[in-house]
């Protein structure tokens, strides 16, 4: 067999392959051998098949699998020879001329193909110890608490529809559409066919609620309002909206108080349980904020300290995936690159730079991984399977038949855990500086990492 490098640029690699006839034939051969006890035709013993008969009768497409194979296995060979690992699948070039592979095929000639690849660059890793990370801490106030509680409370003591002269009052629930512009252009999640509103319950822009107060069921209202200052979306912060709603239906609140009674019928002891379950899930949804903005960082702080080459393939393929899913959401939305201030020239560039950055943080975590006897067990695997299961209601058994007949889907669902775990080992030896803030604060800073990068799992 001949090896010769025409090409060694950066990643790219190119050979030219030559597989003597000789060893193909040697190869064909013991490949006849095997057809041989195997063979079932007319006239003949199984197992006595004269090989020259075999040959006539199999010859070429006996050749053309034995071809493949001695590909496959010197590709493959010769990669383990010099020490690199393809990045993606090798493209084979075999000749053109179908004269000359058919004096391949009958055994007459050497074998001569061409081999592209990309191989994957060598990961130095920085110095993982001393990452400096902001970990944000919110703590829950009396004053979200008992908003949060008198919202459970809201939702659950059920409302009754006024009808159809039903006029909103505080308190109210209420079905709306409505379509939200900003200098007489819709904005990006500023319309809505049928949303619900609690009256009262500050969950509006502030100033949206109190201005449908009065409108009976069916009515229009022009509602004028300004977002915060601090909103946690930059483009809308500070900005003049006006929405014109249209109220669908208007539901009364039944009586019924936030005593110990209603506490138990959602099954907890009394009013002070029910207050500190509220807690938990808030403080338990706000650490996983936390969480993400401290894995932020880490991500960020590992794409600074890593600058190298990565395979094109695989940055054109990560490209395709983000760019499929652009495209549908500018289309399901009826919008263009232009509504959303920016070219499509623009926006290719802008996610080919998150491919290549997601491609680059893959590969470090993968390298910390291995370096730093970072495992998924199969307990977690499992974990994360059930985790996925369960977030379809009513579909479990297909979902998981989904995944055991898939193994790659499977396989898939390993890549978040072990980044997140990855990410938990840098968090270890990090310097982390406690930071306090507010629930808004937080928000607009998640909000802020998302418009930089949107964030996905690295495969």
């Amino acid at each position: 067999m001949q090896v010769t490098e025409t090409l060694n640029e950066g990643l790219k690699r190119k050979l030219s392959v030559t597989i003597p006839a000789a060893d193909l034939v040697t190869r064909l051969d013991a490949k006849l051998q095997e057809l041989k006890g195997q063979a079932n035709i007319k006239g003949f013993r199984p197992g006595k098949v004269p090989t020259s008969y075999l040959k006539k009768v199999y010859g070429r497409s006996a050749m053309s699998e034995v071809m493949t194979d001695a590909i496959n296995a010197t590709v493959s060979e010769t990669l383990d020879k010099r020490e690199e690992r393809a990045a993606a699948q090798p493209k084979v070039d075999l000749p053109e001329d179908q004269a000359v592979i058919n004096e391949v095929l009958d055994g007459n000639a050497d074998l001569a193909f061409v081999v592209e690849y990309e191989v994957l660059p060598p990961v130095e890793l920085m110095d993982l110890k001393g990452v400096k990370l902001d970990k944000p801490v919110v703590e829950v106030t009396d004053e979200e608490l008992d908003a949060e509680v008198n919202r459970v409370f809201a939702q659950n003591r059920g409302y009754t529809d006024k009808g159809d002269e039903g006029v909103v009052e505080n308190g109210d629930r209420l079905g709306l559409s409505f379509v939200g512009k900003i200098d007489g252009k819709p904005f990006d999640g500023g319309t809505s066919d049928h949303a619900h509103l609690t009256v009262g319950s500050g969950e509006f822009i502030p100033g949206f609620e109190e201005q449908l107060i009065g409108v009976k069921k069916g009515g229009s209202k022009e509602v004028k309002v300004t977002f915060p200052a601090d909103y946690q979306s930059e483009e809308l912060a500070g900005k003049d909206a006006v929405f014109d709603v249209t109220v669908l239906h208007v539901d009364g609140p039944n009586t019924g108080e936030l005593d110990d009674e209603f506490a138990k019928r959602l099954g907890v002891e009394d009013v002070a349980a029910l207050r500190n379950a509220v807690k938990e899930q808030m403080e338990a949804a706000l650490a996983s904020m936390s969480r993400q903005h401290v894995k932020r960082q880490i991500l960020d702080a590992l794409d600074d300290g890593h600058k190298f080459d990565v395979p094109a393939q695989l940055v054109d393929a990560e490209f395709e995936t983000i760019w499929s899913r652009v495209q549908h959401e500018v289309e399901s939305h009826g919008r263009s690159f232009e509504d959303e201030g920016t070219t499509e020239e623009a926006a290719r560039e802008q996610y080919r730079k998150i491919a290549e950055r997601r491609v680059r943080l893959g590969l470090v975590v993968a390298e910390i991984g291995n370096k730093n006897d970072v495992n998924v067990t199969e307990e977690e695997h499992q974990q994360a399977l059930i985790a996925e299961v369960r977030r379809f209601p009513g579909q479990e058994q297909q979902v998981y038949d989904y995944y055991r007949k898939n193994p790659q889907a499977l396989a898939g669902l390993r890549a978040p855990v072990f980044e997140n775990k990855v990410v938990d080992y840098v968090a270890d030896l990090g310097e982390i500086t406690d930071k306090k803030m507010t629930r808004a604060e937080l928000a607009k800073l998640i909000q802020a990492d998302e418009d930089e990068v949107p964030e996905e799992h690295h495969h």
